[in-house]
């Protein structure tokens, strides 16, 4: 039986952003990943620029599930891997109970080595909830696992070391994975994600996401910390 990673993101595009190089290269070496994204997505324009319509909420939900399966097609995942739990975008911190529950049912039926997630400091409220959704059912499981936290939103890059010097204070370790190889594959996923990386409503005055190369480095980042016995 194939060694499992699971991936959970806040949104649908933080898998690609934070870990797609690392997804494609665990894949290449034979690991079986499920892709976990917790909220829907639907309210990216709404809460970024007021955009309501053209698209709207509910449109934007379908176009950015559409964009993630695609992307992990492109990264070596299965559209098969990718799993919804539907939360709407912005509420993870109010449906956290709920959230739990699912992500420990996931987390028990898939026995994973590896559980990638994102950090609890991260600017975003449902990034911050996913972090601590995920880590309080690792930790309440007992499960044996090593977590990978990633980092999507930084004010600045020279957060970076600073990140570093946090995480070197935790019980665990910053690691670094190589994932020049796959940096092609993780670009051309990450060009998936239209509704992200480009203008598509003609009220938008820019992207959501801004300055796309700070994620196209030769290596991702991680804080890692070793669970159960």
């Amino acid at each position: 039986m194939k060694n499992r990673i699971i991936v959970f993101a806040p949104h649908p595009d933080d898998e690609t952003l934070g870990c797609g190089g690392t997804i494609a290269r665990r894949i290449s070496e034979g690991y079986e990943v499920l892709i976990v994204v917790l909220t829907d997505g639907k309210n990216a324009l709404l809460t970024t620029f007021g955009i309501e319509s053209d698209p709207t909420p509910s449109e934007l939900k379908g176009i950015r599930e559409a964009e993630v399966k695609r992307a992990a097609r492109i990264l070596g995942a299965t559209e098969d891997s990718v799993l919804f739990l539907s939360f709407e975008d912005g509420t993870l911190s109010q449906n956290r109970s709920q959230a739990k529950k699912k992500v420990s049912n996931i987390l028990r039926s898939k026995t994973p080595v590896e559980v990638y997630f994102t950090y609890e400091k991260d600017l975003n409220i449902d990034h911050r909830a996913t972090s601590h959704i995920v880590r309080d059912s690792i930790e309440e499981l007992g499960i044996e696992t090593r977590d990978y936290r990633y980092s999507i939103e930084k004010k600045q890059p020279r957060v970076v070391p600073s990140l570093g010097s946090f995480f070197n204070k935790s019980r665990g370790s910053v690691i670094r994975v190589d994932i020049s190889r796959f940096l092609p594959l993780k670009k051309k996923a990450l060009r998936e994600f239209r509704s992200q990386i480009e203008i598509i409503s003609p009220l938008q005055r820019r992207p959501v996401v801004d300055g796309i190369d700070r994620f196209l480095k030769e290596e991702e980042l991680f804080f890692v910390r070793l669970h159960g016995h």
